[in-house]
């Protein structure tokens, strides 16, 4: 059939110059003869619509508009990197990959630059891409699968056949010159323009019909995959070439470093350019090349050991401080904010930034009537760095904190060790409606419908006072305030039903406890298999869990003993509130009902690899030597444990016996 055959041709050729002009920078052709023959393709894929298929650069138009998008969740999570601003920063992370390691000689890097952009995930199977989703939280992001196909440099086929599922991360993005010809069309329709290239690369993939996302100049980077160790190749930089031979875009001011001393002098270089790219960047990207290395580092809650973000200088300015209000917090923390002559910082409007505490008022001598210097911290949340007294005439008047709370009138008080102001008054409305917004919102259960402003409606209608009387409003009430409707007031009924029985630790992180928040709340639903389990848990126990510190560990038993606390929960489980554990099976694994505890050097691997075999293979670990614990693992030079072990008949393994006990040798 020879429209078939042209369709293949056309088909090849497109997807060639696509190449060839969005990844290789090189085109062979003009635009208008690369239009043509995109024209000419639609002309016979819609005269032969059965011959149409997923890799065809026609897909790439986007389909009939979505109402919504679905949420995707990512099946190895994408991780947040840790910040690092200095050489000084950049040398102490090299210092704790050693030490974690065990190793005197240090490892080789990858640099790549950093885009201010919008993360994604695309996933390939056998070549073919059939999915796109944002970042999200890391755990869970949005489809935007039609949204990414419109995006050029993303092939739709990888340019070399593979078998199976390929999951590669990369940034979406926008170029400077992208942004300025979006925002000029923007200005000529009579709406907003866009104030920077990251708002405008986030705007148009979320455009919920994708053929508005087709019109915007977007462009794409990889660095990287899931899972890399499936891919053959032996470390970042050869994953990088891996990538680009599949046709995949790689930036080529990627380069690998040998020492942290290029690394820093790359980092130099870096900055330098930063103003002479065609795109935003905001740092740059340290990655252990190796990895076998990578694998040993593991990660934190967060954050992967083995790689760190170095951010540039933020961008800074000066404008008027010209009040500070001081808001009330969901835990009763009294926060000064101030109150700015509006300026733009980095493309974008900053009015407001937090001052934290009254510790900082005073390190900083602020002064209302001051001139002030702004910068926006990691270029994202603005800050006060400095009063310009230079520039005081004597009119401006000094910034106090108050001796009662602004909400209800209560004598505040600062605890003995913190630098908090409090409001201790459980029943201050601004505290309830704190709480409340945060239990609603996306940190807390994201009840869809019950954002800040409904939520102040129905505290000022006292329809709610507390979190529990959410799970009591009923359709009738609802439909009875202004603005709201049968249609509003159902669904909201229906969001709050669906949260009856929410995940264990999003119901942890949404009751607002001290400290806990969306991950820490995430450990401590791995550790505990329900609330119950929880509640009983010693400050011991809790400490013996990675990522939960004294702070959070008092927190968390003082609000379980509060009476506070106790009636809260009871009345939620009256309702009829049930919050569902993450179900771990660990049963079959070979260290399930064990406890082990770690005294000595140990030769093999870190303290902390070791922790973490023990906790991949079902087990748990002790600081202490008592009658849980099931068995010791003696490295050299051990403690006094070793003792207390054998008056308590305790089994003491060799480091290679208990490698052995888990397979690992």
């Amino acid at each position: 059939m020879q429209d078939a055959q042209r369709i293949l041709e056309l088909r090849r050729l497109l997807n060639e110059h696509s190449h060839r002009y969005y990844t290789l920078d090189a085109p062979i052709i003009s635009d208008a003869e690369y239009d043509r023959l995109f024209r000419e393709l639609l002309e016979l894929e819609s005269r032969h619509p059965d011959l149409v298929t997923e890799d065809s650069p026609s897909r790439r138009i986007g389909g009939v508009p979505s109402d919504s998008f679905t949420q995707v969740r990512h099946r190895i999570p994408m991780l947040s990197l840790e910040n690092a601003f200095t050489a000084a920063d950049i040398l102490a992370f090299e210092e704790r990959l050693l030490r974690f390691l065990n190793l005197s000689e240090a490892p080789a890097y990858v640099i790549e630059p950093k885009l201010d952009g919008l993360a994604v995930e695309l996933v390939y199977q056998d070549g073919l891409l059939t999915r796109g989703s944002t970042r999200g939280d890391g755990q869970t992001g949005e489809d935007i699968t039609d949204q990414i196909r419109t995006v050029k440099s993303i092939p739709l086929r990888l340019h070399r056949p593979i078998n199976g599922m390929l999951e590669v991360r990369g940034e979406v993005y926008m170029e400077n010159d992208g942004l300025a010809q979006l925002n000029e069309q923007q200005l000529q329709a009579g709406r907003p323009p866009f104030a920077n290239p990251r708002n405008a690369a986030a705007g148009s993939l979320r455009q919920l019909d994708p053929a508005i996302t087709a019109r915007r100049p977007l462009k794409f980077f990889t660095y990287g995959v899931a899972t890399p160790q499936n891919t053959g190749c032996s470390g970042q930089y050869d994953l990088l070439d891996y990538l680009a031979d599949l046709g995949l875009p790689v930036n080529r001011l990627t380069r690998r470093c040998p020492t942290i001393a290029e690394v820093i002098a790359g980092f130099a270089e870096f900055a330098a350019l930063r103003h002479s790219l065609p795109y935003e960047i905001d740092g740059m990207v340290i990655k252990v090349d190796s990895f076998q290395l990578q694998e040993r580092l593991g990660s934190k809650v967060r954050a992967p050991r083995w790689a760190i973000a170095c951010k540039f200088a933020p961008k800074q300015e000066t404008t008027r401080l010209v009040d500070v209000e001081f808001q009330v917090g969901r835990t009763g923390a009294i926060t000064p904010v101030a109150i700015l002559e509006p300026v733009n910082v980095g493309g974008v409007t900053v009015s407001r930034a937090t001052l934290h505490n009254q510790d900082e008022l005073t390190r900083k001598d602020l002064r209302i009537g001051d001139t002030v210097l702004i910068q926006r911290a990691g270029d994202v949340i603005p800050e006060i760095v400095m009063a310009i007294t230079e520039q005081r005439d004597g009119s401006e008047a000094p910034v106090v904190m108050p001796t009662l709370c602004p909400a209800c009138g209560q004598p505040l008080t600062r605890p003995a060790g913190e630098a908090v102001t409090r409001c201790q008054n459980l029943h201050c409305t601004a505290q309830r409606l704190q709480a409340l917004i945060h239990f609603a919102s996306k940190a807390g259960l994201d009840i869809e419908g019950l954002g800040k402003k409904n939520v102040e409606q129905l505290l000022d209608r006292g329809l709610i006072n507390d979190i529990p009387d959410i799970y009591t409003l009923d359709q009738g009430s609802l439909e009875n305030l202004d603005g709201w409707g049968a249609r509003s007031a159902e669904n909201l009924i229906a969001a709050i039903r669906a949260k009856t029985r929410p995940p264990l630790g999003r119901f942890l992180a949404a009751l607002g406890i001290r400290y806990i928040g969306e991950i820490s709340a995430a450990v401590l639903e791995a550790h505990f298999p329900s609330l119950a389990r929880l509640r009983e848990a010693s400050r011991e126990q809790l400490l013996e869990i990675e990522g939960i510190g004294e702070q959070a560990a008092a927190s968390i038993i003082d609000f379980f003993d509060s009476r506070r606390g106790r009636e809260l929960l009871q009345r939620l489980e009256a309702i009829g509130v049930e919050p569902v554990p993450a179900v771990v099976d660990t049963s079959s694994q070979p260290l399930a009902g064990h406890v082990i505890l770690f005294t000595g050097s140990l030769q093999s691997m870190s303290r902390d690899e070791a922790k973490k075999l023990v906790k991949e293979h079902g087990g748990q670990i002790a600081t202490a030597v008592t009658q849980k614990t099931t068995h010791i693992v003696a490295g050299d030079k051990p403690g006094s444990k070793i003792k207390k072990a054998e008056e308590l008949g305790k089994q003491i393994l060799s480091e290679q016996q208990f490698l052995s006990l888990i397979g690992s040798r």
